[in-house]
C-alpha cells in the first residue's frame, strides 16, 4: 500500500501543470544576466546555458524576451537532438490566452511562411547534391595547382606573379563561399561532418577560424542590419549606415570622420583593407585570446603550406608580400559581394518583426546567371539564403518563386536587381547616409 501510495503521489507531481507566463513578463527577461525565450509556446531560461551555446552566447541572447521559434528552426538541422539540450531549461509555457507571437507580429505571415518551409521540405530542397560541392572543392584545388604551376614554369617575373596572385585570390574567394556552405550545415545531414569539413576549408584552405566565423556570422543571420546585434553593421565609427545612425551622429555632433565623403573614402579603406588588415588581425587575436588551439592549428597549416610552396620562388619577404596582395584582391571581391545585398537595405534599431519580414527588410537579390551564381557563391540569392540558411545553395532558385509569391500576397517588397546596379547602389547608399549626417550635423 505504501509503495503504491508513493507512486500515486509521484505521478501527481509529474502531471502538475506547468507555470504559465504572459509576454509582458517574458519580455522583462532580456538582459545578459537574465534571459528567457520562447520556442513553440514553451518558455526557456537560457541565462546560464547561453555561454555553452555552440553558436555563441550572443546569437541566442539576441532573442531574449522574444519568440525564437522560426530562428530555432532556421539554424538547426536535427531539431529533436537540440531539444534534448532545451529540456532542462524549460520553466513553463505561454498562458493560454497569450498569442503565439510577441509584440503584435503578423500571425498570418508567420503561418504562411511556415507552410512555405514545409513545402520546401516536401520538395526535398534541403537535400544537397554532393557532386555540386565536390566539384566546387575540386575547382579550388585546380586553381591552387595552376597558380603554383605558373610560377614554377614561367618563373617569378612580374607578369607570372600578377597572374598567380589573381588566380590565388579567386581560389580564396571561392573557398570563402564554400566554407560558408559548410558553416551553415547545408551540405551533409549530420552536423558533425559539416563542422569537420568547415574547419578544413576555412582553416587549411583559408587560414581563418571556424569558431570565429560561426560566432560572428550567425549573429548577422539572427538579426540582420540591426545595430548592436548584427556585427556586420558595426563600422567602428568609420561609416554611418542607414537613416537612423547618421541622424543620431549628426544630432550629437559626432564627427570621427567626414561622413559626407564616406562614399569616396570607402574605396580607400573599405574593400582594400577589410580582410588584410581588420579580419586577419581579429581572427588571429580571437583564436589566441579564446585559446582556440584546434582552429589555430588548422590556420597554421594554411600558412605553413603557403610559405613552403612560395618561399622557394620569392624568399620570405616576397612570399609575405604575395600573401598580402592576395588578401588585398580577395578583400575587394568579398566586400562588394557581401555589401551589395545588405548595406543598401534598411539598417536600424530592433523593429521586432517576424522572421520572414525581418529578413526581407534587410536583404535583396541580384539577378541569376551562371556568372553571378559563381561570382557570389549564390549569395545573389541572399533573400532565400537568409530565410533558409541550411538550404543548399544550388536549390535557392527553386524556392525563389515561392518566396516571391508569399511577398506578393502580403505586400512585402522583393528586391532583385542587375549586378552592376547592385554594386553601384552600395556607393549611392553611403552617399545618402553621409548627406543625412551632414544635414543633421549642421542644422539639428
Amino acid at each position: 500500500m505504501g509503495k503504491g501510495g508513493n507512486q500515486g503521489e509521484g505521478a501527481a507531481e509529474r502531471e502538475a501543470p506547468m507555470p504559465t507566463f504572459s509576454w509582458e513578463e517574458i519580455q522583462k527577461h532580456n538582459l545578459r544576466t537574465d534571459q528567457w525565450l520562447v520556442i513553440d509556446r514553451k518558455v526557456y531560461n537560457i541565462t546560464k546555458w547561453s555561454n555553452r551555446h555552440p553558436g555563441g552566447r550572443r546569437v541566442i541572447g539576441h532573442y531574449a524576451g522574444e519568440d525564437a521559434t522560426d530562428a530555432f528552426r532556421a539554424f538547426h538541422l536535427d531539431q529533436d537532438y537540440v531539444r534534448k539540450f532545451l529540456k532542462p531549461l524549460l520553466i513553463g509555457e505561454l498562458a493560454p490566452e497569450e498569442p503565439s507571437q510577441d509584440r503584435g507580429k503578423n500571425s498570418q505571415i508567420i503561418e504562411d511562411f511556415r507552410a512555405l518551409r514545409k513545402t520546401a521540405e516536401d520538395m526535398n530542397l534541403f537535400k544537397s547534391n554532393h557532386l555540386f560541392f565536390l566539384l566546387n572543392l575540386a575547382h579550388i584545388f585546380v586553381m591552387e595547382t595552376i597558380a603554383w604551376f605558373i610560377v614554377f614554369y614561367f618563373g617569378n617575373g612580374w607578369i607570372p606573379t600578377i597572374i598567380t596572385a589573381f588566380v590565388l585570390a579567386t581560389s580564396q574567394a571561392q573557398a570563402g563561399w564554400l566554407q560558408h556552405d559548410y558553416g551553415h550545415l547545408s551540405v551533409y545531414k549530420k552536423s558533425t561532418w559539416n563542422h569537420l569539413v568547415h574547419k578544413f576549408v576555412i582553416g587549411h584552405l583559408k587560414g581563418a577560424s571556424a569558431n570565429w566565423w560561426n560566432h560572428r556570422h550567425f549573429q548577422h543571420h539572427a538579426k540582420p542590419n540591426i545595430f548592436q546585434k548584427d556585427p556586420d553593421v558595426n563600422m567602428l565609427h568609420v561609416f554611418v549606415l542607414g537613416k537612423w545612425q547618421p541622424i543620431e551622429y549628426g544630432k550629437k555632433k559626432l564627427k570621427y570622420l567626414p561622413y559626407n565623403h564616406q562614399h569616396e573614402y570607402f574605396f580607400l579603406i573599405g574593400p582594400p583593407l577589410l580582410i588584410p588588415m581588420y579580419f586577419q588581425y581579429q581572427i588571429i587575436m580571437t583564436m589566441i585570446v579564446r585559446k582556440d588551439w584546434v582552429d589555430l592549428a588548422w590556420a597554421i597549416s594554411y600558412y605553413a603550406r603557403f610559405f613552403i610552396t612560395y618561399i622557394p620562388f620569392y624568399g620570405v619577404l616576397g612570399a609575405v608580400l604575395l600573401l598580402n596582395v592576395i588578401r588585398f584582391l580577395e578583400s575587394h571581391w568579398f566586400v562588394w559581394v557581401t555589401q551589395m545585398n545588405h548595406i543598401v537595405m534598411e539598417i536600424d534599431r530592433e523593429p521586432y518583426r517576424d522572421w520572414f519580414s525581418s529578413q526581407l527588410a534587410a536583404t535583396c537579390n541580384v539577378e541569376q546567371s551562371f556568372f553571378n551564381d559563381w561570382f557570389s557563391g549564390h549569395l545573389n540569392f541572399q533573400i532565400e539564403h537568409h530565410l533558409f540558411p541550411t538550404m543548399p545553395r544550388h536549390n535557392y532558385h527553386k524556392v525563389a518563386p515561392l518566396v516571391k509569391s508569399l511577398c506578393a500576397k502580403h505586400g512585402i517588397q522583393y528586391q532583385e536587381k542587375p549586378l552592376l546596379r547592385a554594386l553601384q547602389d552600395i556607393v549611392r547608399s553611403l552617399k545618402k547616409s553621409g548627406e543625412l549626417w551632414l544635414d543633421a550635423y549642421l542644422h539639428k
